[in-house]
């Protein structure tokens, strides 16, 4: 790396770093901390940003600079922190603050991924005696409140995910004249917050700052803890803080002895030339960047799971035989068996699960008979599991110690009959090595799906300052322990699931291969969540749904196939009871995603009647390869001709399904416009440029 001293006070106060599709410019003059003035794609390229410090440090004692203020910018001890010194190379950049009054120094750390930048910041305690932390902001940038940009958002919900809204950042944050009030800036400020151990619970947290005039910026903040972000007008700019757990949102502390250091989590930072969709595009291709794809996922197996509106967490051998000749005669890769294979019928199971032994009278011949059936029908064998839970009455709720768990004024945290594992701890840690090394070894499994079915609250106050550090340790634990069984068995893949898509977050799904978009099991409500999806998540991690019935029309079932082509197929249903010509919809569907999932995980989304409504007619969503697309449109409604202007000149072909008519297209100039019949009904179209 190179380096760069102090400079004299004659010298530019400022220095460039222009890695490969970015320029950014920073400003560390002596009476301020470090604030980056550009963020751009290219020297020549306009700026996204205005001038705005790089961090932002509250520590206990250490007040605000601004009066009554309710957001986390402005603190003392951040706007004390000053310049002194920074390296880079072409990947990354590491600038050092210090203030010697409050005993910190601060390692601000940008890393290239892809066409944005992953920030991170480390707190060391360079006093002699211990300071607490209260928060750390992962990324701090800011914009000219000029009235060009729009704020897009994100609420989620059990079976409601991704319910996107984007609205003027003016009407958001108002003109309350600052001048007439003496210069004082406003208090309000819009924000989103997680609210405990799910950290895709209410909200996701991703945001973006949409513009057609001027450049547009993403963020997404990077854990499976508390996370929190605000956009505040700051006079003459609106100011964006990405942070992640906090006290004053998530009970957060970490108190530092001499020496300690904390480092906040990850935040994603992406800056487009363009509007929306250019900007989710370039939060796409960060987000394959930073993921540790592995061989065994480069394949990207479609995988047929029993549980969704088919086994509902009731597995037999009997149950399982059927389902397991038809999702292979389907052309299902992998097939998993999902909850209660450990579970006596008709037991309260929850309160006794954490054991993960095959119930004795469930299956007969034992569960090996089913996944020797798997195995025989040219499949590869998994299992449901849900890691981080202990029933209340399960043996190991007693044989490991009372700090293997979530505990809080002095008692273990209880959720609806389940504890919560602390990863941190070895016994928890030696715990789940041994289920998952003997189920590996016992059934040959090459799949899990890891759950996680409980919002278990703020954390625990075991080995932790406060209960959000102590969940914010235990996540970064469960990371961890991933990547290790992952390095003992390198051709297993694993799912990430939280209760559908509850914790949905780039923490894990940097590391796991893939992600349950909902637990949603009406069809014609999948449309709007498997749409919204890959503003969240990558294409080819997107496991959206696909469960046909044999009491659906052909219509029907080709509108529920839909929402599995356009992302990570997750094949699920009664499919030996399908008549001959859904049979023939889902084996069809099944090709066209095998053709296309390579393609797929390529793709940027775009979508071309605006992100989904939950209760919108027409849906559609787009994924952009570059020379040819993959269009799905969906209609729940009345009949209606549907205008396409971002597809001008281009040329569309029905895909899927080739049985069923073709929806007429015809055109307006240029413009392609489809006559879409009343639903629900759905058509998948190639799009040639």
């Amino acid at each position: 790396m190179t380096s760069q001293a102090p400079l004299h006070p004659d010298e530019d106060p400022a220095f460039e770093w222009a890695p490969a599709g970015l320029h950014l410019k920073f400003d560390h003059r002596d009476d301020r901390p470090v604030r980056l003035v550009r963020l751009a794609t290219a020297p020549e390229a306009p700026s996204a940003t205005a001038p705005s410090a790089i961090v932002d440090v509250v520590t206990a004692g250490g007040a605000h600079y601004a009066d009554n203020d309710q957001g986390l910018l402005y603190s003392s001890a951040g706007q004390r922190l000053r310049y002194e010194g920074h390296e880079s190379d072409e990947t990354e950049l590491r600038i050092r603050q210090r203030t010697p009054e409050f005993g910190i120094e601060v390692l601000s750390v940008f890393r290239v991924a892809g066409p944005g930048l992953q920030i991170r910041h480390t707190v060391r305690n360079a006093a002699d005696r211990s300071v607490v932390l209260l928060s750390v902001s992962s990324a701090l940038v800011a914009v000219p409140a000029d009235g060009a940009h729009d704020l897009l958002w994100a609420e989620s919900e059990w079976r409601a995910e991704g319910r996107w809204r984007q609205r003027p950042l003016s009407e958001l944050l108002p003109d309350t004249d600052p001048a007439m009030h003496g210069g004082q800036h406003p208090r309000g400020r819009f924000s989103l917050t997680s609210h405990g151990s799910w950290s895709t619970g209410s909200f996701l947290p991703t945001g973006v700052l949409a513009a057609e005039t001027v450049p547009s910026l993403a963020w997404q903040v990077e854990t499976s803890a508390g996370w929190h972000w605000e956009v505040a007008q700051t006079g003459s700019t609106a100011s964006v803080g990405v942070y992640g757990a906090t006290d004053r949102h998530h009970q957060f502390a970490a108190r530092l002895a001499p020496g300690e250091a904390f480092t906040s989590v990850p935040a994603g930072l992406c800056v487009a030339d363009g509007g929306r969709d250019a900007a989710f595009a370039a939060l796409t291709g960060y987000r394959r960047a930073i993921r540790e794809v592995r061989p065994v996922d480069a394949r990207l197996p479609l995988v047929y799971n029993d549980y969704m509106n088919t086994l509902m967490g009731e597995p037999s051998t009997e149950k399982l035989l059927p389902l397991i000749e038809s999702a292979a005669e389907a052309g299902a890769e992998y097939f998993c068996i999902d909850a209660g294979w450990y579970a006596v019928p008709g037991s309260a199971w929850w309160v006794s699960t954490g054991e993960w032994l095959e119930a004795p009278d469930r299956f007969t011949g034992g569960l090996s008979s089913a996944i020797d059936a798997i195995r025989a029908g040219g499949m590869r064998p998994g299992l449901w599991l849900e890691p981080e839970a202990v029933g209340t009455e399960s043996p190991i709720a007693k044989r490991l110690p009372e700090e293997a768990f979530f505990r809080r004024l002095g008692e273990r945290v209880t959720v609806a009959g389940n504890l919560q594992l602390d990863l941190r701890h070895p016994a928890a840690r030696a715990h789940l090595d041994e289920t998952v090394d003997r189920l590996v070894e016992e059934f040959g499994l090459e799949f899990f799906k890891l759950d996680y079915n409980r919002n278990i609250g703020a954390g625990t106050e075991v080995d932790a300052d406060a209960p959000g550090a102590g969940l914010l340790g235990h996540t970064r634990a469960y990371r961890d322990w991933l990547l290790g069984v992952q390095a003992r068995h390198p051709g297993v893949l694993f799912e990430n699931c939280g209760s559908g898509a509850l914790r949905m977050d780039y923490h894990m799904l940097s590391v796991a291969h893939l992600q349950s978009t909902s637990d949603q099991e009406d069809f014609r409500k999948y449309a709007p969540i498997a749409a919204a999806a890959p503003a969240s998540v990558l294409p080819e991690q997107a496991g959206n749904w696909a469960y046909p019935a044999a009491s659906m029309t052909l219509e029907e079932t080709a509108f529920a196939m839909t929402a599995g082509v356009m992302g990570r197929l997750y094949l699920s249903g009664f499919l030996h009871e399908l008549s001959a010509e859904q049979s023939a919809l889902v084996r069809e569907a099944v090709a066209l995603h095998k053709d296309w999932r390579h393609r797929i995980a390529g793709s940027h989304p775009v979508w071309p009647l605006g992100l989904p409504g939950w209760g919108d007619e027409v849906i559609a969503l787009e994924l952009d390869t570059g020379s040819e697309s993959l269009l799905a449109l969906w209609s729940r409604g009345e009949a209606a001709e549907v205008a396409l202007p971002g597809l001008r000149g281009r040329d569309l072909k029905q895909a899927y399904p080739v049985a069923l008519p073709e929806w007429t297209i015809r055109a307006d100039g240029e413009t392609p416009v489809v006559e879409v019949p009343s639903g629900p009904a759905a058509r998948i179209f190639t799009v040639q440029r």
